[in-house]
């Protein structure tokens, strides 16, 4: 019998990347169907049984990089390297709990700071997919409304007042990367979020954004910028690139 083990050290990093993000989500979905958490403790046991895993691979497979993941103490260590992954162990923990399909499992590499390489897994959309930076596909063409994707608990004002501005309908969502992915899919146009997220929300979903030739920035405009010390970055605009500057002009009025 031929073993389908695979070394990752010998897997180049979008490989890596996509592989981890790939077998974590399968790893969250057994978690989910044992059936013995409630969902409060479904997600707690998902997060840390995903980043265990996340977090050893990652060691064994770069021991040379730096490493920031949610779930795990953070290393002043990695201020120091050039290459650091930056992982989100289950971007949408509510989700996830509540047995919906979005949210999603981040790994994503950056170096020198700029978000490069990355996968976004969507482990329980349509039996699963996995979202990479080196496999771009071709964006979906938007509708004549566009659609902008916010959360569905609690919609970022600036958001709904860009939205009211340039007239797009509201898409309520669950994670920051079922949302980002969205946009990829074509079943949204903008994703504008404010108010509260850090390096590990939006590393990957921005690297895949940008690979597949979206917008991806602060909302003032600026570059994202990773592995910083502190790793609150509150706010993200994903959006297709023809309509990034309507954007930032409706952001900059509001």
């Amino acid at each position: 019998m031929t073993s389908s083990k695979v070394d990752a050290t010998q897997l180049n990093d979008a490989d890596l990347a996509a592989h981890l993000a790939h077998c974590a989500g399968q790893i969250l979905c057994n978690v989910r169907a044992s059936g013995l958490f409630s969902p409060k403790a479904l997600g707690k046991a998902g997060d840390q049984t995903a980043n265990q895993f996340l977090v050893h691979a990652l060691r064994e497979a770069r021991p040379d990089d730096g490493l920031l993941s949610e779930e795990e103490k953070d290393n002043s260590e990695r201020l120091n390297q050039s290459r650091v992954w930056i992982i989100d162990p289950v971007d949408g923990t509510r989700e996830y709990g509540e047995e919906r399909s979005d949210w999603a499992v981040h790994v994503g590499l950056a170096i020198n700071g700029v978000p490069a390489v990355g996968a976004v897994a969507l482990p329980g959309l349509d039996g699963g997919i996995v979202i990479r930076t080196d496999r771009s596909q071709a964006v979906p063409p938007p509708p004549a409304k566009l659609r902008m994707v916010v959360s569905r608990t609690r919609p970022a004002p600036e958001a709904v007042a860009v939205a009211e501005k340039i007239d797009a309908e509201l898409v309520p969502m669950g994670s920051a990367g079922a949302k980002a992915m969205a946009v990829i899919l074509g079943q949204a146009d903008i994703y504008l979020h404010s108010g509260g997220q850090y390096e590990w929300d939006s590393c990957a979903p921005a690297a895949v954004a940008l690979a597949h030739g979206l917008h991806a920035s602060r909302i003032d405009g600026a570059p994202l910028i990773y592995n910083q010390e502190d790793t609150y970055m509150p706010d993200l605009l994903i959006c297709r690139r023809e309509h990034a500057e309507k954007v930032l002009d409706a952001i900059r009025a509001a």
